[in-house]
């Protein structure tokens, strides 16, 4: 025989009806409590089976599930007192467990509770996907990540345009005076952008021009070229080194400043709140940043190819000997204003990219910090990436016009 019993126990914050213990007792039909039928087993439970006090019976109804109680069993529900949706749960599992060794009914069970049964019997009898096998073939592990991957590509390619559409339109709107053009919003952007990030870009494209001018020197030297190193630094600083430098710096520094800013404005409701009172959130969050990075990328290049050069002058004056007279006239012999702009035209295609893709981000952004975090890391190394890929599109495109 089995049986389960407690005492009486006072619920949590209740101060009427105090809680009865559950109760499971086995006994033959017939010779106790219970009713059944042809000499089977009778199960009758008793005392309340609600969620706070079925703990203390879960390992009875579990071992009462794996014995073996013959071939007709009968569960009495007439002595529960109270039931809910787990005390529920734990009889209907105990009946379909016996009905699998053999004939099981289910009685005493009151017209309300036999609603809670069927709600539970429905849940059970629910349909439930399995769950997806992992893949060991590796060929095929291969390609379907491969097929998720340029999914996923064309659904931010979709979410890009959407972004560049919508400010187009804004800009449209402002231009032809349906919307207001809200300089003060365009002017704080440049200063936390632009007006802000002089001093590090400076201070980093003074060293990196700086460090090739020393090592192209001391290569330079063994050739007795070393003259040859302003050439060097100068198309290099001008073509390639300065925007780049200076996209990436500002895809780490101002794009994961936008996504943390967006992603942060979307976890808490506030660019579903610009929905509802009927603003676009593109136009009130995005075009702002996206106009003013526009603006002060190319003169953050600008500002790093000025002092990259100072920084090549500077080591060259210092350890190879060359005057800082000398170094301009050679640098005005190696370049052109067409090389200043070869290097400048790339700025407002980058920072187009950096926006955009900042934006993006933040709009992806759940209700959690863990995807705010994870989507401004997506947002620096996306942008850069994207960076690095349009500066070699330009490079082909330059090689292929002969520039």
């Amino acid at each position: 025989m089995t049986k389960a019993e407690g005492g009486l126990d006072q619920a949590p914050g209740q101060t009427g009806r105090q809680t009865v213990a559950p109760s499971l007792v086995a006994d033959k039909a017939g010779s106790g409590a219970g009713s059944g039928s042809g000499g089977g087993l009778v199960l009758s439970l008793a005392g309340d089976w609600l969620a706070r006090t079925i703990g203390q019976i879960e390992k009875t109804v579990e071992d009462t599930r794996r014995s073996d109680l013959g071939r007709s069993v009968t569960i009495d529900c007439g002595g529960i007192g109270r039931i809910d949706t787990s005390g529920a749960f734990l009889v209907e599992r105990l009946t379909r467990s016996l009905g699998e060794k053999g004939a099981v009914e289910l009685s005493g069970v009151g017209a309300q509770d036999e609603r809670l049964f069927q709600a539970v019997r429905r849940a059970l009898d629910r349909d439930r996907a399995e769950p997806a096998k992992k893949d060991t073939f590796s060929l095929v592990g291969l390609f379907n990540g491969i097929g998720r991957t340029m999914f996923a590509a064309g659904g931010e390619v979709v979410g890009g345009l959407n972004i560049v559409g919508a400010s187009l339109y804004g800009a449209g709107r402002r231009i032809t005076g349906k919307t207001q053009v809200r300089m003060a919003a365009i002017v704080t952007q440049m200063d936390r952008m632009g007006v802000r990030a002089v001093p590090i870009i400076a201070l980093m494209s003074f060293l990196i021009g700086a460090i090739i001018a020393q090592q192209g020197a001391f290569q330079l030297r063994s050739f007795g070229a070393e003259i040859f190193v302003v050439d060097l630094v100068g198309i290099l600083q001008l073509r390639e080194i300065g925007v780049l430098l200076t996209a990436i710096m500002i895809a780490g520094r101002s794009g994961s400043a936008i996504t943390a800013e967006i992603g942060s404005m979307k976890m808490r409701e506030e660019v579903d709140a610009l929905q509802v009172i009927g603003l676009n959130p593109i136009g009130v969050l995005v075009f702002p940043r996206l106009v003013a990075l526009t603006i002060v990328l190319p003169l953050l290049a600008f500002i790093a190819d000025i002092m990259g050069l100072a920084g090549a002058m500077m080591v060259t004056w210092t350890y190879s000997g060359i005057p800082p007279e000398a170094f301009i006239q050679r640098l005005r012999e190696a370049i052109d204003m067409g090389t200043v702009f070869a290097g400048l035209i790339k700025a407002p295609f980058m920072a187009i990219i950096i926006g955009i893709v900042a934006a993006l981000e933040g709009m992806k952004v759940g209700g959690s910090a863990e995807s705010l975090g994870l989507h401004v890391t997506a947002s620096v190394v996306k942008s850069i990436f994207l960076v690095i890929l349009v500066d070699g599109f330009f490079a082909i495109f330059y090689a292929a016009i002969g520039y």
